[in-house]
């Protein structure tokens, strides 16, 4: 799996932009932009987003991911990704089960509390073995129950993958999770859907995650009951709110906010299932990050302070992207000492995360070529990322 180390997403834009030939003028009337905000982004007084990435990306016919740079492989994790493949690969290949069986939801619950709290190494370090005993374990039961256990793993395949940018390795994982899921409950079919909107999503075909996201909904609707509804209808419409804000789509946002409140009022207060958080506060997070993508940074902020304001019991995996939408709106509206302390607050709460994502690189990126003297609390959090300033 090849990486690239960069200093923040859009500095690739121009290495890649001259390795195809295009000229400034060229690329920005075939990606829709204007001339003025592709040199801005290229020398790194804007911040790229990943609306404009995809639109740049695709002008250059290349994948998100080629664009933005996937994150490094840590040598000490090398090992622990080779056993990760291993187990994928052999998922229609059954060993003998696990020794301990009982000791699956455990791992399990081990595994995703490790990743609310954006611990990127442990889960990586801690997933080929609870992978390989939970598809164990379902070939031998051929039980639901193990088969949406086996599901629920490799959403959190997925999720490792994707805030990587591992695409190849993100969409080989929702196509196993799709295949447990054909032999699980129904509401592992469902989740399998959210993430397979999630790699449409993550290599910027933001239309074709839409698609499956409307198609998800349409079938949870006529298979799923009670909790189990609230649940599955609310990730998804969560899912499709934030493509339709990469779409600027207003209207597809609108329904799908409206769609998520009412269905996240049917659920209750928020709590965590199949590893994945949904309720009021999720949604909130949701509409901010969305609102920022239509550029409504005023309203994403004021809706953010009322979240803050009350307080919120969502875990580090939300609440660090969080600081990083605050940022990039912040930024976006001229405040920099504000998207500094956002970002320095996304750096507190899900360090491991900041390090690889493309909007806390890009905001270190833009703020460190904004800062045209010594600031010291810059200087320190730069360091921290290993970025030369």
């Amino acid at each position: 799996m090849s990486a690239t180390q960069i200093p923040g997403p859009g500095a690739n834009v121009a290495v890649r932009r001259k390795a195809r030939g295009f000229s400034q003028v060229a690329l920005a009337r075939r990606a829709g932009v204007s001339v003025s905000l592709l040199s801005k982004i290229e020398v790194g007084d804007r911040a790229l987003t990943q609306g404009i990435a995809a639109a740049l990306a695709r002008a250059m016919s290349l994948t998100l991911d080629e664009l933005l740079g996937t994150a490094p492989v840590e040598r000490a994790d090398e090992n622990s990704l080779t056993a990760l493949n291993h187990a994928i690969r052999r998922f229609d290949i059954p060993d003998g089960p696990p020794a301990h069986p009982e000791d699956l939801p455990r791992k399990l619950a081990e595994l995703n509390e490790h990743r609310y709290r954006t611990e990127l190494s442990a889960v990586l370090r801690k997933l080929p073995e609870v992978l390989a005993d939970a598809t164990h374990h379902a070939h031998a039961t051929q039980s639901p129950t193990a088969w949406t256990r086996v599901a629920d793993t490799y959403s959190v395949v997925y999720w490792l993958a994707a805030r990587h940018r591992w695409m190849h390795l993100a969409e080989l994982a929702v196509i196993k999770q799709r295949s447990a899921a054909e032999r699980a409950h129904p509401v592992a079919t469902t989740v399998a859907a959210r993430d397979e909107a999630g790699a449409f999503l993550n290599s910027g075909d933001f239309a074709g995650g839409m698609a499956v996201v409307d198609r998800a909904v349409v079938a949870a609707e006529s298979t799923l009951e009670g909790r189990d509804r609230a649940f599955g209808l609310g990730i998804l419409h969560l899912r499709g709110l934030t493509l339709a804000g990469r779409l600027k789509d207003k209207g597809a946002a609108e329904g799908h906010i409206r769609a998520a409140w009412r269905t996240a009022e049917d659920y209750g207060g928020d709590a965590d299932e199949h590893g994945i958080h949904f309720g009021p506060e999720q949604t909130a997070t949701h509409v901010i990050s969305m609102y920022s993508d239509l550029e409504q940074h005023r309203t994403a902020l004021d809706t953010a302070a009322d979240l803050v304001r009350g307080g919120t019991s969502l875990p580090a995996t939300r609440i660090g992207p969080l600081h990083m939408n605050l940022g990039r709106s912040h930024l976006a509206l001229g405040d920099r000492d504000s998207a500094m302390a956002s970002l320095e607050e996304a750096w507190e709460i899900a360090p491991e995360m900041a390090r690889v994502h493309p909007t806390s690189q890009e905001l270190m990126r833009v703020l460190t070529s904004l800062h045209r003297r010594s600031n010291p609390r810059l200087t320190k959090l730069a360091k921290r990322a290993g970025v030369h300033f």
